[in-house]
């Protein structure tokens, strides 16, 4: 049983990494989108108020800030699932890919979200023309979080499959316990 809640686990925590990435780009696009199409007359009222320009830096700004906080919060949220993941599997293989999964949430956690946010917000409201020096540190921040992510969700899914190829085995193996009344009714 403890294998099947590991697969809910794994399955929680890649599907977790795939949403938060999709939300925090989704983020930056909506506001050009709205700013474009401005489907709310006092939203195109407000934005003609400030002037598109400083209503997009405005908007820029809380998406930003809104990101800060999701991936702040999700980067313990991966350490939670890490380590119910880490409790649950037995197996050599699986674990260790967990635990480099998790060294790799640390990492993000302890040193790059931190650096990014600090940075980030002073980079706020700076102008762009020409571009502040600290801005190119922050995209080799941002690049490295984003690549130790697509490697932990790599790690990630390959270990998931492993443990869900094993769980089959497991299953139809001859000296497998029968599953209980509730279970073949699931099944079905």
């Amino acid at each position: 049983m403890k294998h099947r809640w590991a697969l809910v686990v794994m399955g929680m925590w890649l599907m977790g990494s795939v949403c938060t990435a999709f939300i925090a780009s989704q983020n930056f696009y909506a506001i050009d989108r709205l700013l474009a199409s401005r489907p709310n007359p006092a939203f195109a009222s407000a934005v003609d108020r400030l002037g598109s320009p400083l209503g997009r830096e405005l908007l820029r700004y809380l998406s930003s800030e809104l990101n800060r906080l999701y991936f702040q919060i999700w980067n313990v949220v991966q350490l939670v699932l890490g380590g119910l993941a880490l409790w649950l599997v037995t197996a050599r293989a699986p674990r260790r890919s967990i635990g480099a999964m998790v060294i790799m949430v640390v990492v993000t956690l302890v040193y790059l979200t931190p650096a990014i946010v600090s940075l980030g917000r002073s980079l706020d409201f700076v102008p762009r023309d020409p571009a502040p020096p600290d801005v190119q540190r922050f995209w080799i921040l941002h690049a490295a979080y984003t690549s130790l992510e697509v490697i932990k969700l790599v790690v990630g899914v390959v270990a998931t499959a492993g443990m869900a190829a094993q769980s089959s085995v497991l299953a139809a193996s001859p000296g497998a316990p029968e599953p209980s009344a509730n279970v073949r009714q699931f099944e079905r």
